[in-house]
């Protein structure tokens, strides 16, 4: 059994580490710890760098909401997302709010840009508001994030993704299964030449687990293996559009394509017209995210519901109960799937 699992089980509600803690290992007084994290400047370098090692090595998170103000930062549902940009998660953190609103709870939202440096500042100042729960994307942290997220005196909802070792809870769907979705739709459809169109997929890793079990799924079943395009580009209808013409440059024999969101899936539609491609006659596209625009583009597009406003309405609800219950955590860490849909339309 691995440390993260073992980690993972014994997960209780934590004491905060106090700054008293903090400056008894950094060999000064509170006073100074004090400073050091109100006007850093004001202390010499040496004993900042100490007090940072000691903040760092205790895990020590600073309560923004002491005294008066604690019964307001419990009221804070802190909320922590790849990308503020990308619809998907607007409508999970739509429903999340809607869910909490009539309790009085509000959501406080941070967006990682994919980087788990930034997903760990925004972790840390998160908790130094004594939230009410945390709620983020993904199973996948940096080792500072985990310990932080692990230490937490508040329910960890870990969304978007299930699979092994949650902290807390995981609301949320098998990404590999939805890449294996799409590419069994577009063989049953008697589709051999494959590809996928991706963006980002280095920082996306839930991107990747799409792309990967479209790609397994293809060879298992005896077909050519797919051509898997990326680029470093946020996902746009003008890069779906380029990443069209790349496949078609690099292989001529394309006559169906997955991609990692729907605006690539609607710039690969656009360029196919711009071609005079018939879709879905010599080309079958699917996309991914359900956005509200593929029922309406011509052809309308095949896409993958991952049922977004589903995740945000659970988790609001399981908040509720935690926090009626004073629960801050689990007996045991538990995962929820709450699965996803194929929407075959014209394009397919």
């Amino acid at each position: 059994m691995d440390e993260r699992s073992n980690g993972t089980r014994r997960r209780r509600k934590m004491q905060r580490v106090t700054m008293t803690e903090v400056a008894a290992s950094a060999g000064v007084s509170p006073s100074t710890v004090s400073l050091y994290l109100r006007k850093p400047t004001l202390v010499s370098p040496s004993v900042g760098e100490t007090i940072g090692r000691a903040i760092e090595r205790l895990g020590y998170v600073p309560n923004l909401v002491a005294g008066g103000l604690a019964a307001a930062g419990s009221r804070v549902v802190s909320v922590i997302v790849p990308s503020v940009r990308n619809a998907f998660f607007a409508d999970t953190v739509a429903a999340l709010q809607e869910t909490l609103a009539p309790s009085g709870l509000q959501v406080m939202l941070g967006h990682t840009d994919y980087g788990f440096d930034r997903e760990e500042t925004l972790v840390r100042t998160a908790l130094s508001w004594a939230p009410a729960a945390i709620v983020i994307v993904g199973l996948e942290h940096g080792r500072g994030t985990r310990g932080l997220l692990m230490g937490a005196a508040a329910p960890v909802f870990e969304i978007w993704e299930c699979g092994q070792h949650p902290i807390d809870t995981a609301v949320g769907f098998q990404h590999r299964e939805v890449g294996r979705a799409a590419a069994t739709h577009l063989l049953a459809r008697g589709r051999r030449h494959l590809a996928f169109l991706g963006a980002r997929m280095a920082d996306d890793y839930r991107a990747q687990y799409r792309a990967d079990g479209f790609a397994r799924r293809v060879t298992e079943q005896g077909a050519p293996a797919p051509l898997v395009l990326d680029a470093p580009d946020g996902a746009s209808v003008a890069l779906g559009a380029r990443l069209l013409g790349q496949a078609l440059a690099e292989r001529r024999r394309i006559d169906g394509i997955a991609c990692s969101n729907d605006l690539i899936a609607l710039g690969a539609l656009f360029e196919c017209q711009r071609r005079g491609i018939a879709v879905p006659q010599a080309i079958g596209i699917v996309g991914f995210g359900a956005l509200e625009f593929t029922g309406s583009c011509v052809p309308p597009l095949t896409t993958i519901d991952p049922f977004g406003s589903r995740i945000g309405t659970m988790v609001g609800q399981r908040i509720l109960a935690r926090l009626q219950e004073r629960s801050p955590s689990p007996p045991q860490p538990e995962t929820i799937d709450t699965g996803f849909e194929l929407v075959v339309r014209d394009s397919t």
